[in-house]
This record gives C-alpha cells, structure tokens and sequence, in this order.
C-alpha cells in the first residue's frame, strides 16, 4: 500500500499480487512499507493559504460591520499570526496606527508635562525681577526684606538667599534655588509693597512666584486620551481572533472614548469653577456619571450590532455635547478675561474636530461612495481616528492656557 499526499489528502494504494501455485479464489495481499510523505512543502503551502486575507463576503457575522470595505480582511487567525501582523498591510494596519502612535505621542506630553508644566509661569514677565535686582541697592534690599519679614531668618535656604542677594543676579536662578514655596509665598507678600512704588515690577507678575495649583484634573485628562487611544489601537489588533475576544475588545473600545470624553472636561471645569465648589462639583459629577453609564449601555450585546452604529455615534456625540453648559456658564464669569476666550476657541475647535470625525465614523464616507477603493487607506474609521487625536491635542494646549491662568492669577 503506498500513500502520498494528493491534494491536502492522503491517499493510500494497496498491491494485490496473485500467486500460480494458490487457489484461484486466494490472493496474496502484500502491505508495501510507504514512502515518507513530503509534508513540509504542504504544511506550509496550508498555512500560507489560511492566513491570507479575505474579502467580506466570507466574513463570519461578528466580523461584518462596513459592507463598503470589500477585502483585505483578517478572519479568525491565531494570537501569534495576529500580533504579527501589525506589521503587515491589511485593512486595519492604519487603524491601528493611527491612534498607536497618538498613544506615544500623548505618553511624551505626559512625562513633559510632569517634569515642566509644575513650573508655569510667565517667565518672560518674571525675567523684569531679575533686571530689578541687578539695578537695586541690594544691601539696603536686603535689610528691608528682613525688615519686612522678621522671621525669615527661620525659614530654611535662608543662607543661601543672602548670599544670592549680594552679588548680581545673572538669571532666574534666584527663583529655581529656593525649594520651599512657603518662603516664596511670604515674599510674594512683602514684595509688592517694597517695588511697586517704584514702578519697577508689576504685582502680577510677582504672583507667577506662587505655588502652582493642583494638576490632577489636566494628567486625568491625559490618562483618559491615553486609555482610549491604547485600547481603540488594541481592538483594531485583535478583535479578527474570535467572536469572545471582539465582543471583549470592543467593550474596552467604547469605555476607552466613554473615558476620553469624560476627562476631557476635567480641566475646563475644575479651573473653570475651582473657586465655586457648588458648580465644580455639580458638573464634574454629572460628566463622571454620564461617562459610566455610557460604559454600562456598551456591555449590552446589541450595542455592537451594525444597524446601531449611528446610535453608537449619537451617544457619544451627545455625551460631548454635554459641555455646552459649562462652557457658557465659564463665559458668563469670566468674560472680560482673556483667557477664559481663549481657551474657549480652542474648545470649539476641539467640538469640532470631534464632531467631524463622528459624522465620517457614522456616514461611512468616504467609501460609500467608491465601495472597495478605501480598503487600505483612506475609509471613515481612519479619519475619524486622526481628527481624535488632533481633537485631543487641541485640549492639550487649552489645558496649558488653564493652569497659566490659575498659576497667576488664583481665584
């Protein structure tokens, strides 16, 4: 009996061989050692044709969800197989790294901010205290420093601020040698009544030297875009494995952006209303509550279905939307500050941006129009995926504009 591959199938042969001296109805049957099969060449030849890319009408039903995307997609392959294919082109390569690198790019802001935004001030403005000093009596500033604070003497660094004040100071580097913010405030506090008289320095600008206010809404807003961007990145990865790790995957997604919309107005509202507790607190928790239960309606198994995607735009559009109210109300407050404008244009254009993204998201465009051309590049879910994340970074700089503000100027 020989046996070989034919086709993927392996076929055996059985020789039959008569013999003159048996009876004509005996036969001899002879088993033939077969011939080692050549499986390398097949088995790889299988597994090449079972991880090659589909067109959507093979789709399982859990992957079906953009009709207008005809090919190019990955069905059900091995975590290995998956995972290596960030590396390859298919119809989620750019999705992927869309908001991959957004990650990277919000992960470097993160460590920046945490190592330099502490510091935000109007150095510019703070450079005249230096050009004061290098002018002034130091000696006869010095005695009326001690003079206006007689416990400074107690204070730590002490040592090191007398000596700073007897020779000229070259730079700032009088105000990054002190490390209590305690001895700054104090100063704070008898400065302006020593050097305004003599118009050579401007009570606001004395107020950079205060201590900074609180960080934690702005990196809660960076933690937030980092989630969602993390999680949007690893759904488009993996979710092709099986229908429990999409079903998985794409629960995380949604409380990826349920967390980014919600965070997001941390800063505005926290800086916003920090010296109204009432109205700080009211509107943080209902964007806190809109957020949760935005994640809880995303667990139901319906959510996920492709005739509810417009409803998934809605939602989470409807969700920013909801910011509408304290951004009129920061208005009403602050409207002859400067900031409280500024920071509220780059708030609009963050809506925008935003809004613009979920109209392609829902609409489909622009492969509705030419099904099959955006395959690779180019369809609604890429660009929705870009204006995110320029979405994000436009925040960014508004939350840079809020704590300037607040660092000079307090309540």
């Amino acid at each position: 009996m020989n046996c070989c591959l034919i086709e993927s199938r392996k076929v055996c042969v059985m020789d039959v061989h008569e013999d003159p001296n048996m009876p004509a109805d005996a036969v001899e049957i002879r088993l033939v050692s077969p011939r080692p099969p050549r499986v390398g060449k097949g088995k790889r030849l299988w597994k090449k044709m079972k991880y090659q890319l589909v067109e959507y009408h093979s789709l399982p039903g859990f992957l079906r969800d953009n009709e207008y995307i005809l090919g190019h997609y990955r069905s059900e392959w091995p975590m290995k197989q998956i995972l290596l294919s960030i590396f390859s082109i298919h119809n989620e390569t750019l999705n992927v790294w869309t908001h991959l690198i957004g990650f990277f790019i919000f992960l470097s802001l993160t460590i920046y901010t945490a190592m330099k935004v502490p510091k935000v001030v109007d150095l510019e403005a703070l450079q005249q205290i230096s050009d004061v000093l290098k002018k002034a009596d130091l000696h006869k500033l010095q005695s009326e420093i001690l003079t206006c604070l007689p416990s400074l003497p107690n204070m730590p660094d002490l040592q090191k601020l007398r000596e700073e004040l007897k020779t000229t100071i070259p730079s700032m580097d009088l105000i990054s040698s002190l490390s209590s913010w305690h001895v700054m405030e104090h100063l704070y506090n008898c400065l302006p009544e020593l050097l305004s008289a003599r118009n050579h320095i401007d009570a606001q600008v004395l107020q950079g030297m205060k201590e900074p206010i609180t960080r934690w809404p702005f990196f809660a807003f960076l933690g937030g875009a980092m989630f969602c961007l993390l999680a949007s990145s690893t759904c488009h990865l993996l979710s092709c494995h099986s229908e429990r790790v999409s079903y998985i995957m794409l629960r995380l997604d949604y409380a990826g952006i349920a967390a980014l919309i919600a965070t997001s107005f941390y800063p505005p509202v926290y800086y916003s209303f920090m010296c109204d507790p009432f109205f700080c607190n009211l509107y943080l928790a209902s964007i806190t509550f809109l957020g949760i239960a935005t994640i809880l309606f995303s667990l139901l198994p319906m959510f996920q279905r492709p005739e509810f995607r417009k409803i998934r735009a809605s939602l989470f559009f409807g969700m920013g939307m909801s910011g509408v109210a304290p951004i009129i109300h920061k208005l009403i407050l602050f409207w002859q500050q400067p900031e409280a404008l500024h920071t509220t244009l780059y708030e609009i254009l963050m809506g925008v941006l935003y809004g613009v993204g979920a109209l392609i998201y829902a609409a489909r465009i622009p492969e509705r129009w030419m099904p099959g051309k955006f395959d690779i590049a180019g369809h609604s879910h890429q660009l929705f995926h870009v204006l995110v994340v320029a979405g994000a970074f436009t925040h960014y700089q508004a939350g840079l504009v809020y704590l300037k503000w607040r660092d000079q100027y307090g309540c």
